[in-house]
Protein backbone atom coordinates (compact mmCIF):
# COMPACT_ATOMS: atom_id res chain seq x y z
CA UNK A 1 0.00 0.00 0.00
CA UNK A 2 0.78 3.51 -0.84
CA UNK A 3 -0.39 6.71 0.90
CA UNK A 4 -0.07 9.78 -1.37
CA UNK A 5 0.49 13.05 -0.12
CA UNK A 6 -0.66 16.27 -1.88
CA UNK A 7 2.45 18.30 -2.05
CA UNK A 8 1.76 21.65 -3.33
CA UNK A 9 2.28 23.31 -0.52
CA UNK A 10 2.15 23.24 3.17
CA UNK A 11 2.75 20.51 5.73
CA UNK A 12 3.35 17.33 3.37
CA UNK A 13 6.55 16.72 4.32
CA UNK A 14 5.40 16.21 8.00
CA UNK A 15 2.89 13.88 7.41
CA UNK A 16 5.84 11.62 5.26
CA UNK A 17 7.54 11.69 8.01
CA UNK A 18 4.98 10.10 10.48
CA UNK A 19 3.44 7.81 7.61
CA UNK A 20 7.18 6.38 7.87
CA UNK A 21 7.26 5.70 11.45
CA UNK A 22 4.18 3.67 11.20
CA UNK A 23 5.86 1.70 8.26
CA UNK A 24 3.99 3.14 5.85
CA UNK A 25 5.38 4.43 2.25
CA UNK A 26 4.21 7.68 1.58
CA UNK A 27 4.55 9.38 -1.82
CA UNK A 28 4.43 13.06 -3.06
CA UNK A 29 1.71 14.25 -4.98
CA UNK A 30 2.14 16.88 -7.90
CA UNK A 31 0.48 15.69 -10.75
CA UNK A 32 -2.87 13.67 -12.06
CA UNK A 33 -1.46 10.58 -12.92
CA UNK A 34 0.35 10.11 -9.97
CA UNK A 35 -3.07 10.09 -8.19
CA UNK A 36 -2.87 6.65 -10.47
CA UNK A 37 -0.44 5.07 -7.94
CA UNK A 38 -1.91 5.41 -4.84
CA UNK A 39 -4.35 3.32 -2.78
CA UNK A 40 -5.70 6.68 -0.37
CA UNK A 41 -4.78 10.51 -0.17
CA UNK A 42 -3.38 13.11 2.32
CA UNK A 43 -4.46 16.37 1.85
CA UNK A 44 -2.01 18.82 4.09
CA UNK A 45 -2.33 21.48 6.10
CA UNK A 46 -0.92 24.95 4.43
CA UNK A 47 -2.27 27.67 2.76
CA UNK A 48 -5.84 27.23 1.55
CA UNK A 49 -5.94 29.78 -1.61
CA UNK A 50 -2.40 29.25 -2.80
CA UNK A 51 -3.05 25.81 -2.35
CA UNK A 52 -6.03 26.02 -4.52
CA UNK A 53 -4.46 28.16 -6.89
CA UNK A 54 -1.75 25.55 -7.50
CA UNK A 55 -4.02 22.82 -7.81
CA UNK A 56 -5.85 24.56 -10.67
CA UNK A 57 -2.26 25.77 -11.99
CA UNK A 58 -1.69 21.36 -12.74
CA UNK A 59 -4.75 20.65 -13.19
CA UNK A 60 -5.27 18.45 -10.23
CA UNK A 61 -9.29 19.51 -9.52
CA UNK A 62 -10.86 17.11 -11.82
CA UNK A 63 -8.08 14.33 -10.68
CA UNK A 64 -8.92 15.07 -7.46
CA UNK A 65 -12.78 15.02 -7.13
CA UNK A 66 -12.36 11.88 -9.29
CA UNK A 67 -10.47 9.95 -6.41
CA UNK A 68 -12.71 10.93 -3.82
CA UNK A 69 -15.68 9.59 -5.94
CA UNK A 70 -14.52 6.27 -6.34
CA UNK A 71 -14.38 5.51 -2.75
CA UNK A 72 -10.41 5.91 -2.17
CA UNK A 73 -9.70 7.38 1.56
CA UNK A 74 -9.09 10.75 1.71
CA UNK A 75 -8.37 13.10 4.38
CA UNK A 76 -8.05 16.40 4.78
CA UNK A 77 -6.37 18.33 7.60
CA UNK A 78 -6.96 21.81 8.55
CA UNK A 79 -6.54 23.11 4.96
CA UNK A 80 -6.83 20.13 3.49
CA UNK A 81 -10.83 20.26 5.44
CA UNK A 82 -11.55 23.11 3.43
CA UNK A 83 -10.28 21.54 0.07
CA UNK A 84 -13.18 18.76 1.10
CA UNK A 85 -16.20 20.32 2.39
CA UNK A 86 -18.88 21.39 -0.04
CA UNK A 87 -18.96 24.82 1.16
CA UNK A 88 -17.00 27.43 2.47
CA UNK A 89 -17.22 30.51 4.03
CA UNK A 90 -14.76 33.35 4.96
CA UNK A 91 -12.93 32.91 2.02
CA UNK A 92 -10.60 35.61 0.51
CA UNK A 93 -11.94 37.75 -1.87
CA UNK A 94 -12.90 35.79 -4.99
CA UNK A 95 -13.03 32.63 -2.87
CA UNK A 96 -11.32 29.48 -4.24
CA UNK A 97 -12.03 26.05 -5.83
CA UNK A 98 -12.75 23.25 -3.63
CA UNK A 99 -12.68 19.73 -3.94
CA UNK A 100 -16.03 18.82 -1.65
CA UNK A 101 -17.64 15.48 -1.11
CA UNK A 102 -17.75 16.20 2.69
CA UNK A 103 -21.15 17.31 3.32
CA UNK A 104 -20.74 20.16 5.66
CA UNK A 105 -20.11 23.99 5.90
CA UNK A 106 -16.87 24.88 7.23
CA UNK A 107 -15.63 28.86 8.34
CA UNK A 108 -11.87 29.40 6.90
CA UNK A 109 -9.69 30.64 9.66
CA UNK A 110 -12.71 30.35 12.01
CA UNK A 111 -10.63 30.76 15.22
CA UNK A 112 -8.26 33.60 13.96
CA UNK A 113 -5.22 34.94 12.97
CA UNK A 114 -1.77 33.03 13.23
CA UNK A 115 -0.95 34.66 16.84
CA UNK A 116 -4.21 33.27 18.07
CA UNK A 117 -3.29 29.40 17.20
CA UNK A 118 -3.48 27.31 20.42
CA UNK A 119 -3.52 23.52 21.64
CA UNK A 120 -5.86 22.16 23.19
CA UNK A 121 -7.17 18.75 24.80
CA UNK A 122 -10.09 17.50 23.03
CA UNK A 123 -11.94 13.93 23.70
CA UNK A 124 -11.38 11.10 20.98
CA UNK A 125 -13.54 8.35 21.98
CA UNK A 126 -13.76 6.88 18.52
CA UNK A 127 -10.37 7.28 18.15
CA UNK A 128 -9.51 5.01 21.16
CA UNK A 129 -12.24 2.53 20.89
CA UNK A 130 -9.60 2.09 17.38
CA UNK A 131 -6.22 2.63 19.05
CA UNK A 132 -6.07 2.58 22.79
CA UNK A 133 -3.77 5.50 24.05
CA UNK A 134 -5.04 8.54 26.08
CA UNK A 135 -8.51 9.83 26.29
CA UNK A 136 -7.62 12.72 24.54
CA UNK A 137 -5.66 14.30 22.25
CA UNK A 138 -3.20 17.35 22.60
CA UNK A 139 -4.64 19.16 19.08
CA UNK A 140 -2.68 21.84 17.44
CA UNK A 141 -4.72 24.98 16.06
CA UNK A 142 -3.06 26.75 13.45
CA UNK A 143 -5.82 29.95 11.48
CA UNK A 144 -7.53 26.59 11.80
CA UNK A 145 -11.28 26.53 10.12
CA UNK A 146 -14.34 25.09 12.12
CA UNK A 147 -17.05 22.95 10.82
CA UNK A 148 -20.37 25.32 11.06
CA UNK A 149 -22.85 22.38 10.26
CA UNK A 150 -22.61 18.59 9.03
CA UNK A 151 -25.22 16.84 6.88
CA UNK A 152 -26.94 13.60 8.08
CA UNK A 153 -24.77 11.27 6.79
CA UNK A 154 -21.93 13.01 8.45
CA UNK A 155 -20.17 11.34 11.74
CA UNK A 156 -18.88 13.69 14.66
CA UNK A 157 -15.57 12.75 16.01
CA UNK A 158 -14.40 15.84 18.06
CA UNK A 159 -15.72 18.72 18.95
CA UNK A 160 -14.81 21.92 20.75
CA UNK A 161 -16.76 24.40 23.19
CA UNK A 162 -16.38 27.55 22.54
CA UNK A 163 -15.86 28.50 26.25
CA UNK A 164 -12.98 26.20 25.79
CA UNK A 165 -10.88 29.30 23.70
CA UNK A 166 -11.83 32.06 26.28
CA UNK A 167 -8.72 33.78 24.72
CA UNK A 168 -9.85 33.92 21.29
CA UNK A 169 -13.27 35.22 22.46
CA UNK A 170 -12.44 38.77 20.24
CA UNK A 171 -12.44 36.93 17.01
CA UNK A 172 -15.85 38.24 14.94
CA UNK A 173 -16.55 34.82 13.66
CA UNK A 174 -16.51 33.53 17.05
CA UNK A 175 -18.74 36.19 18.90
CA UNK A 176 -20.70 35.29 15.93
CA UNK A 177 -21.44 31.87 16.82
CA UNK A 178 -22.13 32.37 20.19
CA UNK A 179 -24.40 35.17 19.99
CA UNK A 180 -26.21 33.17 17.89
CA UNK A 181 -26.69 30.18 19.83
CA UNK A 182 -27.12 28.94 23.00
CA UNK A 183 -24.96 29.20 25.80
CA UNK A 184 -22.18 26.06 25.75
CA UNK A 185 -21.65 26.22 21.59
CA UNK A 186 -19.70 23.82 20.65
CA UNK A 187 -18.06 23.96 16.98
CA UNK A 188 -17.14 20.88 15.47
CA UNK A 189 -13.34 20.03 14.67
CA UNK A 190 -13.24 16.67 12.99
CA UNK A 191 -15.53 14.44 11.19
CA UNK A 192 -15.88 10.81 8.86
CA UNK A 193 -18.28 10.53 6.42
CA UNK A 194 -17.65 6.73 4.43
CA UNK A 195 -14.34 7.62 2.93
CA UNK A 196 -13.56 10.93 3.88
CA UNK A 197 -11.83 12.24 7.08
CA UNK A 198 -11.12 15.88 8.03
CA UNK A 199 -9.69 17.51 11.31
CA UNK A 200 -9.12 21.24 11.55
CA UNK A 201 -6.13 20.81 13.59
CA UNK A 202 -2.85 19.02 12.69
CA UNK A 203 -2.12 15.70 14.17
CA UNK A 204 1.24 15.28 11.88
CA UNK A 205 2.73 17.89 14.19
CA UNK A 206 2.26 15.96 17.23
CA UNK A 207 4.29 13.09 18.76
CA UNK A 208 0.73 11.43 18.69
CA UNK A 209 0.15 9.00 15.65
CA UNK A 210 -3.36 7.57 16.56
CA UNK A 211 -5.05 9.99 13.76
CA UNK A 212 -2.71 9.18 11.15
CA UNK A 213 -3.33 4.99 12.21
CA UNK A 214 -7.47 5.88 11.95
CA UNK A 215 -7.03 6.92 8.71
CA UNK A 216 -5.16 3.76 7.45
CA UNK A 217 -7.18 1.80 8.82
CA UNK A 218 -10.04 3.09 6.67
CA UNK A 219 -7.71 1.46 3.60
CA UNK A 220 -9.06 -2.08 2.75
CA UNK A 221 -5.64 -2.90 1.55
CA UNK A 222 -4.39 -3.02 5.27
CA UNK A 223 -6.91 -4.59 7.29
CA UNK A 224 -5.10 -7.82 7.61
CA UNK A 225 -1.53 -7.61 8.64
CA UNK A 226 -0.33 -4.46 7.75
CA UNK A 227 -3.18 -3.37 10.54
CA UNK A 228 -1.43 -4.56 13.76
CA UNK A 229 1.99 -3.05 12.83
CA UNK A 230 0.48 0.37 12.88
CA UNK A 231 -0.73 -0.80 16.38
CA UNK A 232 2.11 -2.20 17.58
CA UNK A 233 4.28 1.03 16.01
CA UNK A 234 1.56 3.12 18.33
CA UNK A 235 0.99 1.50 21.62
CA UNK A 236 4.71 2.40 22.76
CA UNK A 237 5.02 5.88 21.77
CA UNK A 238 5.08 8.85 23.89
CA UNK A 239 2.13 11.70 23.12
CA UNK A 240 3.25 15.01 23.50
CA UNK A 241 3.32 17.53 20.83
CA UNK A 242 6.37 21.29 20.04
CA UNK A 243 5.70 24.84 21.01
CA UNK A 244 3.41 26.72 18.73
CA UNK A 245 6.36 29.05 17.94
CA UNK A 246 8.06 26.20 16.36
CA UNK A 247 5.26 26.04 13.88
CA UNK A 248 5.75 27.24 10.30
CA UNK A 249 2.18 29.56 8.98
CA UNK A 250 -0.62 27.52 7.92
CA UNK A 251 -3.94 27.50 6.50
Amino acid sequence: MVVGVLALQGSFNEHIAVLKRLGVKGVEVRKPEQLLNVSSLIIPGGESTTMAKLAELHNLFPALREFVQMGKPVWGTCAGLIFLANKATGQKTGGQKLIGGLDCTVHRNFFGSQIQSFETELPIPQVVAEDGGPPSFRAVFIRAPAILDVGPDVEVLSDIPLSAIETLNSNPAIQKEEESTESGKKVIVAVKQGNLLATAFHPELTADTRWHSYFLKMVPEIEGGTSDIVSTSTSNQSFGTRSIIDFPIYQ
